[in-house]
C-alpha cells in the first residue's frame, strides 16, 4: 500500500527535477539545433539557453523565472494500492505543489481571474491541474509534473475534412507564423498538434503531445509519423530562428495525437512547450520504491487502443510496464 506521504514526496522531488534539469532530449535538440543555426541572434539567443541550463543545475536554481503553471498527469497501474483514496492522492499533490512553490522557489502565478487574488502557492480553485489515466497488469502509479507558460503558444481551428493535409498544414504554418512575429511563444520549442476528437479533446490532446513525449519519438502510425516529420521540417523553413529572430530554429520537434471525430469536422489544436520544456516523472511501486526519469511515457498502446476490449499484446508481468 502506497503512503499519502510517499506520494507527496515524490512529487514535491519531481517538481524541483522539473523546474531545475532541462531534459537531456531536449537539451541535445537544442545543441544540434545551436550547432547549425546561421542567425546571429537566434544562435546568441540558443548559446545563452545552453549555458543559463548549466548554471541553473550547478545553482540547484529554477532555469527560468517565470516558473510556469504546476500541473500533473497521474498513470494509474490497475492493481496499485494506495491509501487515502482519490481524495487523498488529490491532497497530496496539492500539498506538493504548496511546498514545492515555497522550497525550490517556484513563482505563485495562480491568481483569481476576476479578483486577481491568490494563496501564494500556486494552488487554488481547479488549480493545479491533475489528469488520471490507467495501465492494465501492473500495480505501480506514476506521476509526471509538467510546469508550462499558461498565456499563449496556444491555438485551436475547427477544420473540415475537405480541408485534408494542406488544411492541417496550412493552419500548422499560420499559427507559428503568428506567434513568432507577434511574440506569443517562446522558441524553439517542442510542438504538439492535436488532431479529432470533441473541442476540448482536441486542446487536451495537443498540449499532451508537446509535453508528455520526448524529442525524436514518433506516433506509431508510419503516416502520422512521416507528417510529423514533415511539419518539423515546415517549420523550421519559415525563416524564424530562437525568440522569433531572423533564423531557422523554430520547432524542436513536432508531435501529433490523434481522437475520433465527428463525421462532418476535423479539429486541430497546436501548442508549444516553451523553450525551458520542464517536464520530469516518478513511478512509485507497490513497496512504495521509487524511479525517477524524464520521459514520461504516457502514450502506451493502451492509451491509444481503438477496440472495446482490450488484449494486453504481449505477456507482461505485474511489475513490469
Amino acid at each position: 500500500m502506497i503512503a499519502p506521504d510517499d506520494i507527496e514526496e515524490a512529487a514535491c522531488r519531481i517538481m524541483a527535477n522539473a523546474a531545475i534539469d532541462i531534459p537531456a532530449d531536449y537539451r541535445r535538440s537544442i545543441q544540434r539545433m545551436a550547432d547549425g543555426e546561421s542567425g546571429d541572434l537566434s544562435c546568441f539567443v540558443l548559446r545563452t539557453m545552453l549555458e543559463n541550463w548549466e548554471t541553473a543545475t550547478a545553482d540547484r536554481r529554477p532555469m527560468c523565472a517565470d516558473t510556469g503553471l504546476p500541473r500533473f498527469y497521474v498513470k494509474l497501474g490497475d492493481h496499485a494500492r494506495f491509501a487515502g483514496g482519490f481524495t487523498g492522492f488529490e491532497r497530496a499533490l496539492r500539498s506538493a505543489t504548496a511546498r514545492a512553490t515555497h522550497d525550490i522557489p517556484l513563482r505563485p502565478n495562480r491568481v483569481h481571474p476576476l479578483w486577481r487574488t491568490d494563496h501564494n502557492n500556486n494552488v487554488g480553485i481547479n488549480a493545479p491541474e491533475i489528469e488520471w489515466s490507467f495501465e492494465p497488469d501492473v500495480d505501480w502509479i506514476e506521476i509526471t509534473t509538467v510546469h508550462k507558460g499558461g498565456l499563449f503558444g496556444t491555438d485551436y481551428r475547427m477544420l473540415f475534412p475537405g480541408d485534408g493535409i494542406d488544411g492541417i498544414k496550412r493552419f500548422f504554418l499560420d499559427t507559428l507564423v503568428a506567434f513568432g512575429k507577434r511574440g506569443l511563444a517562446c522558441q524553439p520549442a517542442i510542438v504538439g498538434v492535436g488532431l479529432g476528437g470533441s473541442k476540448d479533446t482536441c486542446m487536451v490532446l495537443g498540449k499532451q503531445a508537446a509535453c508528455l513525449r520526448v524529442v525524436g519519438d514518433r506516433n506509431p502510425d508510419p503516416e502520422i509519423a512521416a507528417l510529423e516529420e514533415e511539419l518539423q521540417e515546415l517549420g523550421n523553413s519559415i525563416g524564424m530562428g530562437a525568440m522569433g529572430f531572423v533564423g531557422k530554429s523554430m520547432v524542436a520537434d513536432c508531435h501529433i495525437e490523434v481522437g475520433y471525430t465527428h463525421t462532418g469536422g476535423m479539429p486541430m489544436s497546436m501548442h508549444t512547450f516553451c523553450l525551458s520544456s520542464r517536464r520530469a516523472t516518478v513511478r512509485i511501486r507497490a513497496d512504495s520504491s521509487t524511479e525517477y526519469r524524464t520521459d514520461p511515457k504516457w502514450f502506451t498502446p493502451y492509451m491509444r487502443r481503438e477496440t472495446v476490449e482490450w488484449q494486453t499484446p504481449h505477456p507482461v508481468s505485474r511489475q513490469s510496464g
